[in-house]
């Protein structure tokens, strides 16, 4: 199964994906609590009791569960603010359900505009800064290679100062390498790569 990479700007973000224990510990409960916050109020329930302990048990949690996803999510908050974006990278096989899921989506998925990459090549992006029934803004990035699905999502804190972070999205979205597991056989001495 293929996997994600992306070299970050570390001055701008600061991976959750890899952050076990004390390190990146503080981003990753604001970054949980921005989220938590953004679900309930879509669903427009009141922030649950115990959310304190909910958000630091998700924050201990989280790095395992996405190590255990073995490079198909990685996560990255804002290192200025935590609460302002928090960023997914995923892949996903493109199976037939998951091309229907994809087709059946809201017609505001058609607004995408076309986004390119230096080795994804041309995929498309999506801007939702004023999404309504109580989402949150969100920008996401997407690209389909055939055997799977890439999406970048960045999902807002604070809806007036999100756009302000737009450029180091798009920055961001450009990093997102895929590495592709390779089996070489004892009949085929020489490993050719792809200069892409």
């Amino acid at each position: 199964m293929a996997r994600l990479f992306a070299e970050a700007d570390p001055t701008t973000w600061v991976p959750v994906t890899e952050s076990f224990g004390f390190r990146g510990r503080r981003h990753r409960k604001a970054a949980l609590r921005m989220l938590m916050a953004q679900m309930t109020g879509a669903m427009g329930a009141e922030a649950p009791r115990g959310g304190r302990f909910a958000t630091w048990a998700m924050s201990q949690a989280a790095p395992a569960l996405m190590r255990k996803a073995a490079g198909r999510v990685l996560v990255w908050v804002h290192k200025g603010d935590p609460e302002l974006v928090v960023v997914m990278a995923t892949i996903q096989q493109a199976t037939p359900q998951l091309r229907t899921a994809r087709a059946m989506r809201p017609m505001e998925y058609d607004d995408s505009v076309n986004f390119g990459h230096p080795t994804l090549g041309v995929g498309e992006k999506l801007v939702m800064d004023a999404p309504g029934n109580g989402q949150p803004p969100f920008v996401q990035y997407s690209w389909d290679r055939g055997t799977d699905f890439i999406e970048v999502t960045a999902i807002a804190g604070d809806p007036n100062r999100f756009p302000t972070t737009f450029g180091d999205l798009d920055a961001l979205a450009r990093e997102i390498r895929v590495i592709d597991d390779m089996t070489v056989t004892e009949g085929s001495p020489t490993l050719r790569i792809d200069p892409a």
